[in-house]
């Protein structure tokens, strides 16, 4: 299995390669600078492994929620790839990619959860809540966009982590809730080789889809962004 992943839904830029269960991985933080790194990125890795975009069996990205402008670079990236090399797609959660970062951090134990927040900027978190199971993030309540105030844990046994940039707002948000978080690692961001990993059991799973249906997931209500008629 040779399988490409991206990512560019945060400030980090990254891009990762698994060749037969083994994943390298280029990372640069630098917020602007996504169009610029990515495509070196990508022929770097590839350059390593005596490889060309031919011989990769599947491509995945990190399809948010996130940067709205990030999403579409690594959108735009992978949708021409698969285009080109009609090979499958397999779109990942970028919250569950800090969740799985969380997991190997913190050494999260199975049945444990990991609380995702990110910052969506005015005033809001994206936030998503998971449980470790087998070494890896499921999801056990639905991703969503809400003022940090509004934040909650669904019922569930274990101990809770929190991972990801948006606990940078922990004090918006309910103590209770920030209490019952054992351990917190606010400076969590989206990595390609945690996309690389999900990815991969997601296809061992069956799952993958075209170019076509390669789209970024902005969680936030699209309707608040479209240009109103006459304007």
């Amino acid at each position: 299995m040779k399988l490409l992943a991206l990512d560019t839904s945060s400030e980090g830029c990254s891009a990762a390669l698994l060749v037969n269960g083994s994943v390298t991985e280029r990372f640069d933080l630098a917020p602007r600078g996504h169009t610029r790194l990515l495509m070196p990125m990508i022929r770097e890795l590839l350059a390593e492994q005596n490889l060309t975009p031919m011989d990769l069996d599947a491509l995945a990205f990190a399809r948010g929620p996130g940067s709205f402008t990030g999403l579409r670079i690594a959108t735009g990236v992978i949708q021409g790839l698969a285009w080109g090399l009609e090979i499958p797609v397999i779109p990942v959660s970028s919250l569950a990619t800090v969740a799985l970062g969380a997991i190997e951090s913190f050494n999260v134990a199975e049945g444990d959860g990991v609380a995702v927040a990110f910052d969506a900027r005015m005033g809001e978190v994206y936030w998503g809540c998971f449980q470790s199971r087998e070494g890896l993030p499921v999801p056990v309540a639905a991703e969503r966009v809400c003022s940090p105030v509004a934040v909650s844990l669904p019922p569930m046994d274990g101990c809770w982590f929190g991972g990801g940039q948006g606990w940078q707002l922990r004090e918006q948000m309910p103590q209770s809730l920030v209490s019952a978080v054992s351990q917190i690692d606010d400076t969590l961001v989206p990595r390609a080789r945690c996309v690389a990993r999900l990815a991969h059991h997601d296809l061992a799973a069956g799952g993958g889809v075209s170019a076509a249906e390669a789209q970024p997931v902005y969680v936030r209500d699209e309707v608040t962004w479209k240009k109103l008629p006459g304007r």
